[in-house]
């Protein structure tokens, strides 16, 4: 399987590309808007990985070449980047595309949420990519920095909370349910809510699918679930 992450010259796309080359076998493909960048970030990649003794090749190429005929295409770029790199590999696309960013925005209190109109950054990718791409949202717990250290044990043990609508055609019920299963099979800790007749981003205020009561139910969950989670 070939993994083209697309902006792969930064913290996300770095630790993605350390971590596929150690741990799998798929052939991983460094995409930037420059190759000369690509390549300096491949070639990066592969001294580290040969620091700690693994002898792989890591691809490098613009984003285009490097999206055409990949398997999976990682869009390892900031949210305000990701409509604009999808649709300047969208000629190229064929395999399913992956968005790991998530809109935030900082101010003197810290961070906050700040999706799209759209919903989430991941129906935005769903919107710019070309009709018949499978479009995911995945890796948005990971802290982009710390994949990149291959000396940090990323293996914990963390209970998951799923706050899903019944209704969201961005996710799908049946996806919710599968990830339920596999949870389960995989024996980790999780509370699954799928709210009846609710949509994509319902306890988004600002948007049409804003569902005053179950916002308040879904938070009300989360607080009880962090609670419990950070106590024990």
């Amino acid at each position: 399987m070939q993994v083209a992450l697309l902006g792969g010259t930064g913290d996300i796309g770095e630790g993605l590309a350390l971590r596929l080359a150690r741990d799998t076998d798929h052939e991983v493909v460094v995409g930037s808007r420059e190759t000369e960048k690509a390549a300096d970030a491949a070639a990066a990649y592969e001294a580290t990985l040969a620091d700690h003794g693994i002898e792989t090749t890591v691809g490098a190429a613009e984003n285009p070449e490097a999206a055409a005929g990949a398997d999976i295409v990682v869009l390892a770029v900031p949210a305000y980047h990701l409509a604009d790199t999808v649709e300047a590999v969208a000629d190229d696309l064929s395999g399913v595309l992956v968005s790991p960013a998530v809109g935030l925005q900082g101010d003197e209190a810290g961070l906050h949420y700040n999706p799209p109109g759209v919903g989430s950054v991941t129906a935005l990718a769903a919107q710019a990519a070309p009709d018949g791409v499978p479009v995911v949202g995945a890796y948005h717990n990971l802290a982009a920095g710390r994949p990149g250290d291959l000396d940090a044990d990323p293996d914990r043990d963390a209970p998951v909370l799923g706050v899903f609508g019944s209704e969201d055609e961005v996710v799908g019920v049946e996806n919710v349910r599968e990830f339920d299963r596999t949870l389960g099979e995989l024996g980790v800790e999780r509370e699954i809510y799928v709210y009846e007749g609710a949509n994509h981003a319902f306890a988004n205020p600002s948007g049409e699918s804003f569902r005053p009561n179950d916002t308040r139910d879904a938070w009300s969950k989360t607080l009880e679930f962090l609670d419990g989670a950070i106590r024990s």
